[in-house]
């Protein structure tokens, strides 16, 4: 084996947008499905097969089960593409796990509104998260090859990151106080959807003797949740385009972010206004990333991965920092 050849297993190929350039077999598409099958059946089948409360202690278990299943899968990268892959990994996980924090809130309010009872939370999530794998799947693999087809788009894509940082970083706790029972897509839910306000254990429909089968509300939620998934991955998957442009990497690390949403949904949902700072830093997290795709496309100087993924660690544990110094300050 050549020294050239060795570096290439150890560092993996770097493509001229400065990722990794990867040899994706099927085995490896199939395996990463398996693993998926596997973990949701142990979920829905074994650890939350009975409706139950998710505790506070309950969460943090299984919210580090997931990050630790997500750094295993890194090892499994790391085994067949090299560090280089791991790297760009570690950095889409981050990227899409730190996104998706607003899902969580949004999914607060959702089941405050509708006054889904706790215990009933979480199989509304379990079933979300289908749609949302397929949802994230989708747009990565559409986003890639927007990308490699038409180079020009990922001056675009910075651009609407630049765009929704300026959002993101002006939006206040007000933005989210609306009526979801008064937005266009619950009135056309009613309209196309026979439904009911009964909520009977975790059914997301009931049959009535006259009616014929009624939607419950915990259906009304999942559509929810669904749409305001594919609002986010409208700002994420963009993101984690700038970090790598392997659809195998950025497929897999959304997975397992996604995937460990609902257990850090019982762990946040409830301390939002905790973390007073953190909006800020997701801010500033979008706009580094669009500045990142516009001088990568127009000045063609792509910043390592490690440099990359440090300045995303240094933003959000600085504004999760100041969070909590502000909170005991005020305390």
């Amino acid at each position: 084996m050549s020294a050239a050849t060795s570096l290439h297993l150890i560092a993996g190929a770097l493509a001229d947008n400065g990722h990794v350039n990867i040899d994706v077999a099927t085995w490896h598409w199939l395996f990463l499905l398996g693993v998926i099958t596997a973990l949701l059946l142990v979920d829905l089948l074994v650890i939350h097969r009975k409706a139950h409360v998710v505790g506070m202690r309950e969460a943090i278990t299984e919210s580090i089960i997931w990050i630790g299943l997500g750094l295993l899968f890194a090892l499994f990268v790391w085994w067949q593409f090299g560090s280089s892959a791991t790297g760009e990994y570690f950095g889409s996980y981050l990227m899409e796990k730190s996104l998706s924090v607003d899902n969580v809130f949004i999914w607060a309010m959702l089941f405050n509104y509708f006054q889904i009872p706790r215990k009933f939370q979480h199989r509304v999530l379990f079933w979300g998260i289908f749609g949302a794998l397929a949802l994230r799947s989708a747009f990565i693999f559409g986003g890639i090859a927007v990308t490699e087809i038409f180079e020009p788009a990922v001056l675009v894509l910075g651009l609407f990151l630049l765009y929704t940082a300026l959002k993101v970083s002006q939006s206040n706790d007000e933005d989210s106080d609306f009526d979801p029972s008064q937005g266009r897509t619950m009135n056309l839910f009613r309209k196309l959807v026979p439904s009911t306000d009964e909520i009977r254990g975790q059914a997301l429909f009931i049959k009535d003797s006259n009616l014929g089968l009624l939607a419950t509300p915990l259906f009304a939620v999942l559509v929810l949740v669904e749409l305001t998934d594919v609002v986010f991955a409208v700002d994420s998957v963009p993101a984690v385009l700038s970090v790598t442009s392997e659809q195998f990497i950025a497929v897999a690390s959304n997975v397992f972010a996604i995937l460990g949403l609902r257990a850090l949904y019982f762990l946040l949902a409830d301390v939002h206004a905790r973390f007073k700072y953190l909006q800020r830093g997701i801010a500033l997290v979008l706009a580094f990333v669009g500045l990142k795709m516009i001088v990568g496309f127009v000045k063609d100087w792509h910043m390592s991965t490690l440099w990359s993924l440090s300045v995303i660690v240094v933003i959000l544990s600085i504004s999760v920092g100041a969070s909590i110094i502000e909170n005991r300050r005020q305390s």
